[in-house]
């Protein structure tokens, strides 16, 4: 018999959970003192699916030094996007 390699993913409540303490404590903090500080507690395989996820999404970053910061902005970069020396400008196909 085989044995499968089952994963489980997080639920919702905890990523947010984990989203919303990086963005309270934005740069404070390298990944394993943030797990430990975390309000809930939870399985370090579960909470390092969840950065990997906030990773590759492009939520948080991981500066020089190892600490996690929070980089989602999106009311910010649609204010800025709508500076007029800040639009696409479309090629001429011909």
């Amino acid at each position: 018999m085989e044995k499968k390699n089952i994963t489980r993913s997080p639920r919702l409540d905890t990523v947010l959970m984990v989203e919303k303490f990086i963005k309270e404590y934005d740069g404070e903090y390298k990944k394993k003192k943030l797990w430990e500080n975390l309000p809930k507690k939870m399985m370090y395989q579960t909470y390092s699916t969840i950065l990997d996820y906030l990773l590759v999404s492009g939520k948080i970053s991981v500066d020089s030094q190892g600490k996690i910061g929070w980089i989602f902005y999106p009311e910010a970069a649609e204010k800025r996007l709508k500076n007029a020396h800040l639009t696409w400008k479309r090629g001429n196909k011909k």
